[in-house]
């Protein structure tokens, strides 16, 4: 499962910091609400294991390792198997990571969890996933802003990728969570 955080003109970098972007931490201009704050713990519940790419990987590992919360989310993060896909990444220090070095180590890995393996940002590593079939659902939380800049979640892909929507509605300051599967 590929969760988002992404504006209506597809901008996924940035979304809560850490980057060195021009709107780094749009996210956080605007208010999800309890229920849109449910929705991202019940996903994090709901995962058995993470699949990141490198970069977002590195972002959370420096985050997540130090933080506690009283809803669990932080010991959830830290303490769940979680995969970095990475050709140069030589040492994965945060706990319960495993490096995966190609879309075919994905696709086992995949294979070997018992449940949801969630994708979380990673937007290089989600256009790989889509192009070659490996996603089963997406998850956008879309928020109301045209960001005009920054990395985009769609990439070109060999062929259509049909998905149908499973889900949508709105929460906090006019935040759209649509659920596509395939």
């Amino acid at each position: 499962m590929v969760t988002e955080f992404i504006s209506l003109d597809g901008v996924v970098e940035g979304p809560g910091g850490g980057e060195d972007y021009k709107h780094v931490g749009w996210t956080f201009e605007f208010d999800r609400g309890d229920e849109g704050n449910k929705f991202k713990l019940d996903e994090l519940v709901e995962a058995e294991a993470q699949l990141l790419g490198r970069r977002t990987y590195e972002g959370f590992a420096a985050a997540w390792p130090e933080r506690t919360d009283e809803f669990g989310f932080a010991d959830k993060m830290n303490s769940m198997p979680k995969y970095v896909v990475s050709t140069t990444l030589q040492n994965a220090e945060w706990t319960n990571t495993t490096i995966l070095r190609s879309l075919d180590d994905v696709a086992k890995a995949r294979n070997d969890v018992d449940g949801v393996m969630l994708v979380a940002g990673s937007p290089q590593l989600v256009q790989g996933l889509l192009e070659h079939d490996l996603v089963d659902e997406l998850r956008l939380m879309v928020f109301p802003v045209v960001l005009g800049t920054g990395k985009r979640l769609w990439g070109e892909t060999s062929d259509k990728k049909e998905f149908k929507l499973a889900d949508s509605k709105t929460v906090g300051e006019g935040i759209a969570i649509l659920t596509f599967r395939r």
